[in-house]
């Protein structure tokens, strides 16, 4: 009973002792990395406003706009974009749309998601969602899968009535990613990332001439395209069962040795 009650008093020490601490660790609001995150958006694909994943970007400007965002994507991530529209008190009927386009401009399908939603008349706002396919770290020239780079975000309005045309709006943009992994993975890899100005670097690495810098995306450990993903894990782990198996199978059915009907000078 006595060495009960002391391990409780200490146990209840180190949790007192250890509030302060887990309170300290945790990030305060000012910390978080929404308050560095954009409040404009750009109006072209090279004008396109840069965003970090996980970030939620505002932006405030008028029905008719075109309103860009850039984000990078790496190998093996699914990313979501979502964008939100506040729209004024009074207004007709309005259809929003998201679209999501690679590096090399090529306007991406989404999985799922609505793309592209309609307001009626006295709505405050309107939801747009698209959950982009798995990013590849290696594709054939002709196809039109998405590779790591950057991915632009455009949101605009496609019908609305001439009254309507000009009125203020806010937009809000947030982009996320789940890590598919091995699940997704293929053979080969991306020579470079389909990143604005990959090829004036490249060619400033040869010549020395500093014409343009190339865009901060990526980790900072490079990009993750290449031969190895956790599928060559499990594949391993299923060669070692698979072997396993067949001794077992082996050991079961091999019997214990000359059968005992067969007489011994057969």
């Amino acid at each position: 009973m006595r060495i009960t009650r002391v391990l409780g008093a200490a146990l209840l020490a180190l949790g007192l002792a250890a509030g302060p601490a887990a309170a300290d660790s945790s990030p305060s609001p000012s910390a978080s990395g929404d308050d560095k995150a954009p409040t404009q958006a750009g109006t072209s694909f090279r004008t396109a406003t840069e965003i970090e994943q996980g970030q939620r970007a505002t932006a405030s400007g008028s029905t008719g706009d075109y309103l860009y965002w850039s984000f990078p994507a790496d190998t093996g991530q699914r990313p979501t974009v979502e964008a939100t529209v506040k729209l004024p008190e009074t207004h007709g009927s309005q259809t929003w749309q998201l679209d999501v386009y690679d590096g090399l401009r090529r306007r991406q399908a989404c999985q799922y998601g609505a793309q592209s939603r309609t307001a009626a008349q006295g709505t405050s706002s309107v939801e747009l969602a698209c959950v982009l396919r798995t990013v590849r770290g290696w594709s054939e020239p002709w196809a039109n899968d998405p590779l790591p780079g950057t991915y632009y975000v455009r949101l605009t309005v496609l019908d609305l009535g001439s009254s309507d045309l000009g009125l203020p709006v806010s937009a809000e943009v947030r982009v996320d990613s789940e890590d598919i992994g091995g699940a997704a993975a293929v053979d080969g890899s991306l020579g470079k990332p389909l990143v604005p100005g990959i090829a004036v670097k490249a060619d400033e690495e040869k010549d020395g001439s500093k014409a343009a810098v190339l865009s901060s995306f990526g980790s900072d450990d490079g990009w993750s395209s290449g031969w190895w993903s956790d599928r060559w894990v499990w594949t391993g782990i299923g060669a070692v069962l698979a072997a396993l198996a067949g001794i077992g199978g082996y050991a079961l059915t091999r019997g214990s040795g000359r059968p005992t009907r067969v007489p011994p000078g057969a």
